[in-house]
């Protein structure tokens, strides 16, 4: 019963068939391959218009690459208190961006709104050069509390942005669950509501280790290819990367498995729900997070229930659950087994 993290799951047979088949092969180094070619094609297809493409190895090093090459050395980036640029990452983003700053904001169920960035405007103490513009807004989705924007919601926000002259940048590390919770295209989710930039996400879904860079907005793409090169995400095996994210997409594996996620953490968080236990936030993706008592804490580490633990209230813990691709529906009727009977 691991739902420590999707991180914590293997590899899925796709990608893995990817590799293989590309490791046999000889081709040109550092991206200048045939399956880049391949990949670019197949992202234009999902995002239906052509989009530029940089994969990289980490979530961290695509977040880090696409905030540096959408602002300025000097600039803020408005995101959520629990962004994962903000909470995890070292401060890689503003490290590799040269120097750009966070300004993180406090808001419910992880999503922002138009009204707190609007907020944040209003208060914001502006004293010209001697203060960091508000040059970026970045949003996660599916957030880090396992909530979803709808694309209206990401076009409010983008909307007020674009109004300030801030670039948007999106996280998507669990971007295809998304995409299956909304049952909106990957188009509609991102540049058609106004997203400039985003990381995407496949390590998370399925994949050995492979990220993307993907560009939507007109920007000069030798930043972001720069950025990639001076952060250490520029390899000379580039198609290993390029090859999996293909087999990934491929066949629509990417949100056959993102479904399977989803379907089984709202199984799990609709049988919290029914044994009596407080249930955080709507469960729209593949995360549940459930405030447990002491006893059905321990109950559960008992049983050998992997989980983490995010806060206090009290007695009361508040446990992350996470779903992955190969997560099995025993493991979720297992844990359930586990609570108490009303």
């Amino acid at each position: 019963m691991n739902f420590a993290s999707d991180n914590t799951s293997g590899v899925c047979p796709e990608v893995l068939e990817g590799i293989t088949t590309e490791a046999s092969t000889f081709d040109a180094a550092y991206g200048l391959d045939n399956s880049a070619a391949q990949l670019q094609e197949k992202l234009a297809q999902i995002f239906e218009r052509g989009v530029q493409v940089y994969p990289v190895a980490t979530g961290t090093a695509a977040n880090s690459i696409a905030i540096g090459a959408t602002n300025p050395i000097w600039g803020t980036v408005v995101c959520h208190e629990l962004a994962h640029i903000q909470v995890d990452e070292c401060a890689a983003p503003t490290v590799i961006s040269g120097g750009v700053t966070l300004d993180p904001l406090e808001a419910a169920h992880g999503k922002l709104t138009p009204q707190i960035l609007q907020n944040r405007f209003y208060h914001r103490r502006d004293s010209g050069v001697h203060s960091t513009p508000l040059s970026g807004l970045s949003i996660t989705q599916a957030t880090e509390a396992g909530t979803v924007y709808q694309p209206e919601e990401i076009a409010d926000l983008c909307g007020l942005a674009k109004a300030n002259s801030m670039a948007v940048h999106l996280d998507g590390a669990r971007f295809a669950n998304a995409v299956a919770s909304t049952g909106s295209s990957p188009a509609e989710l991102t540049w058609k509501a106004g997203v400039d930039i985003m990381s995407f996400g496949a390590t998370k879904g399925g994949a050995l280790a492979a990220e993307a860079v993907i560009v939507f907005a007109d920007i000069d793409c030798e930043i972001v290819e720069r950025l990639r090169k001076r952060a250490g995400h520029l390899l000379s095996k580039q198609r290993m990367f390029t090859a999996q994210m293909l087999a990934w997409l491929n066949n629509d594996t990417w949100l056959t498995y993102a479904n399977h996620a989803n379907n089984l953490a709202s199984k799990l968080g609709s049988g919290m729900a029914d044994a009596g236990i407080q249930v955080a936030h709507d469960v729209e993706a593949n995360m549940v997070f459930a405030w447990l008592d002491p006893a059905t804490h321990s109950a559960l580490t008992a049983a050998g229930a992997e989980y983490y633990t995010e806060a206090r209230m009290g007695d009361l813990v508040e446990a992350r659950f996470v779903v992955s691709w190969s997560s099995g529906g025993r493991d979720v009727d297992d844990l359930l087994a586990v609570l108490p009977k009303r």
